[in-house]
């Protein structure tokens, strides 16, 4: 697997790519890209507020008119968080400290919107715990930062929660085991920051989910050397400090690839290479370079694509899309302790495509997204949670041109078999092949209801689409 680090980027600069982004890299990195409106002062890049979980006292002492859960003694075993006043967040989760041990309980949540007296409903948040991360070998998965993790879930501004876990009561011989709940249990509370940066198109701010102006901003932030790395990888796709990478059609898919591969993409590809989707580069959607490890790893190639849901829940409209991804990206760095989100793309419910994990939207980079199965593939999360919501169709037409586009560059069939080898899971055992969709599931791979039911679902036409768009007969 190779690594790009910014100590890299003097080799980039020349190269036949990096002459055409010297110049932009010479000039001071606080100027703005042109064509775009003037840099905007650097604004909070989002905060993260970490609260230990203890055993739950009982109702009476608690807040008038707050419901809880039963603190009677002995099991199940319950611990939990009593209502409180919180500075503003809009994504909860909860952490623990051995990422190898499962939570076997329930974890329920409830929050009071930002500045008035009204909670939500208690609210159940997924315990996914390790399907979504690195392969047990991992260099990343060693780092000595991982934790144990639920899913993330959006809630939207709040200032106030209560939270409670209750292990589950297991039967016969495991009644013990089950019963017991990780140690150091913390309930994160994500605030995703400020609006994200958008692009100014004819004078107006054009918000990257399609329905309204979105959290745009007045301009970009100035770029960091950790930014116009990540920037720098997309080059040529993109000009160095682009929002987004504009839409193509399929002639110019290919002669785009062919360019960046300096005319050593395979013939056999060639043809079947899908319309490239308008995709909102980390910048656009205002990913804080700071907070992911400095350069990329890759693999070799990318034979298969992973579809997830993100399992966030579906209150959010697609003007929040950016801030979502800012507090999911926070949330697998600074919760979870990975060195980036563990997606390579991700969707929203308008069908709007942004770039995860950094490294280039056209390289094999290395995820974090379907333990065992990481190495030569893509993970592409549709926002949401769709277990019983039905996915919309514009993110699953999404998905569609995007596996065009990405398994395309790699002469990939998405109707066609591919085999994998596994890292290691749940399902398979590690180093052995196995034979599976070159689009699939993540429940293909690990066993977990990832990416819900009615996602999954949609799978199978989802590849006689991509295939109809790279052009296969």
């Amino acid at each position: 697997m190779a690594v790009f680090s910014i100590a890299s980027m003097r080799g980039f600069l020349a190269s036949s790519i990096g002459v055409a982004t010297a110049a932009a890299l010479a000039l001071p990195l606080a100027l703005p890209t042109p064509a775009l409106a003037e840099a905007a002062p650097v604004t909070p890049a989002g905060t993260t507020q970490s609260l230990p979980l203890g055993p739950l006292g009982p109702s009476a002492g608690r807040i008038p008119g707050v419901p809880g859960m039963s603190a009677s003694p002995g099991l199940p075993e319950t611990r939990g968080l009593a209502a409180r006043d919180v500075q503003t967040f809009s994504l909860v989760g909860v952490v623990w400290d051995d990422a190898s041990t499962p939570l076997l309980g329930h974890v329920q949540v409830r929050t009071r919107h930002a500045g008035t007296e009204n909670w939500s409903d208690w609210q159940d948040v997924e315990t996914h715990n390790s399907e979504h991360a690195a392969d047990p070998d991992a260099a990343e998965r060693g780092s000595g930062r991982v934790r144990g993790a639920t899913a993330p879930l959006w809630v939207g501004a709040s200032d106030g929660v209560e939270v409670r876990v209750q292990a589950e009561t297991g039967g016969g011989t495991n009644t013990r085991a089950a019963s017991r709940l990780p140690s150091g249990m913390r309930i994160e509370l994500v605030d995703p920051g400020a609006a994200a940066p958008v692009a100014v198109l004819d004078g107006k701010n054009a918000g990257p989910g399609g329905d309204d102006k979105g959290d745009a901003a007045v301009g970009l932030p100035a770029m960091t050397m950790e930014a116009a790395e990540s920037s720098a990888a997309n080059v040529p796709h993109a000009s160095l400090g682009a929002v987004e990478i504009t839409a193509l059609n399929k002639e110019d898919s290919t002669a785009d690839a062919v360019l960046a591969a300096d005319g050593e993409l395979e013939a056999a590809a060639r043809p079947y290479i899908g319309p490239r989707p308008r995709i909102i580069t980390r910048r656009g959607w205002g990913a804080d370079e700071s907070l992911r490890e400095s350069g990329f790893v890759y693999t070799n190639t990318v034979k298969a694509a992973f579809v997830h849901h993100t399992a966030s829940g579906n209150n959010y409209a697609c003007k929040d899309a950016p801030a979502v991804l800012r507090s999911l990206y926070r949330y697998h760095v600074v919760s979870e302790g990975w060195r980036d989100i563990g997606y390579n793309f991700a969707v929203d419910r308008c069908g709007t495509v942004y770039e995860g994990r950094a490294g280039g939207v056209a390289k094999p980079v290395l995820g974090a997204h379907t333990m065992g199965f990481n190495t030569d593939s893509m993970g592409v999360a549709v926002i949401g949670s769709f277990a019983s919501t039905a996915p919309p169709k514009e993110a699953v037409d999404a998905v569609a041109r995007l596996t065009a586009w990405k398994l395309g560059l790699f002469g990939m069939d998405p109707r066609a078999k591919t085999t994998l080898k596994s890292g290691g899971g749940n399902l398979y055992a590690k180093g052995r092949n196995i034979k599976m969709n070159v689009i699939s599931g993540h429940r293909d791979g690990f066993a977990t209801e990832c990416p819900g039911r009615l996602l999954y679902n949609q799978l199978p036409p989802t590849r006689t689409t991509s295939a109809k768009l790279q052009g296969r007969p």
